[in-house]
């Protein structure tokens, strides 16, 4: 299938250890289909603690395609905020910027798509600069996973069987 065909890319992306993890779930795709509505909803409903925002290469240079940056965690204190508006927010800056020019988003893209990404930052976040390479590999993982479809079903699978992740590994799988 064309990327003229399809509508929504959705992938994850999961970096880096202990309290500065990135985990990354992308929509991606028109503007004029299921991305850009997710756009246009959580842009203009913001609430409590998450208020999303345009991704900004630096001010008054969003990244292209435009990218909303949707918090998963509730900012907690003056660290964390820098954590995500900053650190977090340039990370994936790059990796939007960079999955354009490298081809992995088509050229349509520039204009015509929209990113969403939903972001975790802990709260717990003691290391900018890891925030910031933890959150740009995985925008750039999650991205190409989601243009190319990834994981293939037998990679989940597999992983099923011996399910785990960093917060949680069942006694018996």
């Amino acid at each position: 299938m064309s990327t003229t065909e399809k509508q929504l890319y959705i992938g994850e992306g999961f970096e880096g250890p202990g309290v500065n993890l990135a985990h990354i779930n992308v929509l991606v795709g028109p503007r004029s289909g299921p991305a850009g509505q997710a756009f246009a909803t959580a842009l203009s409903t913001p609430s409590a603690g998450h208020a999303p925002f345009v991704v900004i290469a630096r001010p008054g240079v969003p990244t292209k395609p435009l990218t909303l940056y949707v918090n998963k965690a509730q900012i907690d204190g003056d660290f964390h905020g820098n954590a995500t508006w900053g650190a977090s927010q340039a990370g994936i800056a790059k990796a939007v910027a960079e999955s354009l020019e490298n081809g992995t988003l088509p050229p349509e893209a520039e204009n015509d798509w929209v990113v969403v990404s939903a972001n975790w930052v802990n709260p717990k976040t003691d290391d900018l600069d890891a925030v910031f390479e933890n959150n740009y590999r995985a925008c750039k993982n999650a991205i190409l996973a989601a243009m190319k479809g990834l994981p293939h079903k037998e990679e989940v699978f597999a992983a099923a069987r011996e399910v785990s992740n960093p917060f949680y590994t069942p006694k018996q799988r």
